[in-house]
């Protein structure tokens, strides 16, 4: 167990792979689930006044009226998802954790909500031409490698129709402009990470020239060691309109927030709004 904790304990190559799952792990599950469902947090989801103003303004610009089925990817436990269909939207959910799909899906029947959810990795989707609207909210897109955002944008792109419109959210690197790399550790006798006793060392590092953050977790139970990597790829304004026009996108509108706050050169995220095009470069 030594060798192994030590060789977590340097700092990994860029997007090191983890080398537990994470997103459908049993136990984190369960406090990623109460992440997302506490109202006044920017957790797991963003605290819930912010998704009304985000699921006002989307209905707005891309109204159910005109853009009538809509594909959330990465739903979690169903908070965009059940405010879109309340909108109008004909909604499809996915999302790789059992636990939150569950969680939607019992949520909708309480409410007479007509949302398909589905349990599945959403990098293995194969709609096509199914969707007025695909949303992928919170960031997720910068958790992803090089090769999975790509495979990421085809998978929006086919599921579109034509003329649909990809709407997703990243962070810039501003989020970390006054963020050190550090290292912390903490013992808890049952958390977040583990039902039971364990040691936490956390730790931030930096790779500025790929515009890449890594928040790092290494779990020591008393028979295990679990590494956790949670990657954020940040972009500038050019390089994500340059991914998304690669995988064939057009007309990509830039906004400060998925609520529709205008883009500022400091804005901490950005927001894109791309079309669809006639076919793929």
């Amino acid at each position: 167990m030594f060798r192994e904790l030590m060789k977590y304990l340097a700092k990994p190559e860029l997007c090191a792979p983890s080398s537990a799952p994470f997103w459908d792990d049993e136990h984190i599950s369960k406090g990623m689930l109460a992440a997302h469902l506490a109202p006044e947090w920017d957790a797991a989801s963003r605290n819930h006044s912010f998704i009304d103003r985000s699921v006002d303004w989307i209905s707005r610009i891309r109204p159910p009226t005109d853009y009538p089925r809509l594909l959330d990817l990465g739903c979690g436990p169903g908070l965009y998802a059940e405010r879109f269909c309340m909108k109008g939207y004909q909604v499809t959910g996915v999302d790789l954790s059992a636990r939150s799909i569950d969680y939607a899906r019992k949520s909708a029947s309480r409410q007479g909500l007509e949302i398909t959810y589905m349990h599945q990795d959403y990098l293995s989707l194969s709609f096509h031409n199914a969707f007025d609207v695909v949303v992928l909210i919170y960031c997720d897109y910068g958790a992803l490698s090089d090769e999975d955002r790509k495979k990421l944008l085809s998978v929006a792109y086919q599921a579109l129709k034509p003329n649909g419109h990809l709407i997703m959210d990243v962070f810039t690197p501003a989020r970390y402009a006054n963020r050190n790399e550090e290292r912390t550790w903490r013992f808890e006798e049952e958390g977040f990470w583990k039902a039971e006793p364990h040691l936490c060392l956390e730790s931030f590092h930096r790779y500025d020239d790929a515009n890449t953050f890594l928040n790092r977790y290494v779990v020591i139970t008393a028979t295990d060691v679990y590494c956790y990597n949670i990657w954020d790829r940040t972009f500038e304004e050019e390089e994500l309109r340059g991914e998304l026009t690669r995988a064939g996108f057009v007309n990509v509108d830039l906004y400060g927030d998925v609520a529709g706050t205008p883009y500022q050169p400091d804005s901490t995220v950005i927001c894109a709004v791309a079309k669809k095009g006639g076919s793929r470069t």
